[in-house]
């Protein structure tokens, strides 16, 4: 009993702290998925092929390893009482909040750490970074900042943590857009 509790509480305080970093950030703002994003204009090379990047990390296959054997059985052995695909305690670190709009079979999309793009999906406000985060593009000052966005899953709460060295991490996904010359 004393276990289930503690368990519960730590689920709690895990799905409070980041739909509370979620909704603060970009309120009013909707979940569009990553194709959306893509279809604007981060597939090309001058933009930085930011979606090509995406597509070829763990980020874009978490939500398909909630759908394993292994997943159910983690999920099992923690006392979910479903599958890990359907499970709120999985899905808030393997996709994007669920809404209309959002496929969350495609797994950590660009809006988990970018924020809900509604409101800055626009060409002339994404060309505008300043206007970008005033529409709710989560800025993140240094990599400090983005550090601790990635650790808000990738993080001992995990019941597959492995240590977490940010700065390999990051050079696997970084997705800067060019300089122009």
């Amino acid at each position: 009993m004393k276990k289930t509790m503690f368990l519960l509480t730590v689920v709690a305080s895990a799905l409070s702290s980041a739909t509370s970093v979620r909704a603060q950030d970009n309120a009013g703002n909707t979940y569009l998925g990553v194709r959306t994003c893509a279809g604007i204009c981060h597939k090309t090379e001058k933009q930085g092929n930011q979606l090509g990047i995406w597509e070829k990390t763990g980020h874009a296959k978490a939500y398909t390893t909630l759908t394993t054997a292994k997943a159910n059985d983690i999920a099992k052995t923690k006392g979910l009482a479903t599958p890990a695909a359907e499970s709120p305690e999985c899905l808030q670190c393997h996709t994007l909040p669920a809404s209309s709009n959002v496929d969350v079979k495609e797994g950590v999309q660009c809006e988990v750490c970018h924020g809900p793009g509604s409101g800055y999906k626009g060409l002339s406000v994404m060309k505008d970074k300043a206007r970008s985060i005033a529409a709710g593009m989560t800025e993140y000052k240094d990599d400090a900042a983005i550090e601790k966005q990635c650790r808000s899953c990738h993080n001992e709460k995990s019941p597959t943590f492995k240590e977490f060295n940010f700065q390999e991490r990051w050079a696997k996904i970084r997705h800067s857009v060019p300089k122009n010359p």
